[in-house]
């Protein structure tokens, strides 16, 4: 579980100003713990099918908003040029 201490580290790290929270870069780096917290969980519990569903939905999530950012970043390096 994601504390609320590591999830304002985690936001003050990558937010783009200060009241940032909802940017994909932030949004992607929440999800990057909490994947790493449900891999280490699987890890000790290897049969634990709920949890293992949880994080490919996530990384799926994750893949998600990863992919509008480089779309997002290929048409403002088109738009420069």
């Amino acid at each position: 579980m994601l504390t609320t201490k590591k999830k304002s580290a985690v936001i003050k790290k990558t937010a783009r100003h200060t009241k940032d929270t909802g940017s994909p870069e932030v949004q992607i780096a929440l999800l990057t713990e909490r994947i790493n917290e449900l891999a280490s969980h699987l890890k000790k519990h290897a049969k634990d099918n709920h949890s293992r569903r949880g994080l490919l939905k996530l990384v799926s999530e994750r893949r998600t908003h990863e992919k509008y950012l480089l779309t997002k970043r290929k048409k403002a390096e088109a738009v420069i040029k």
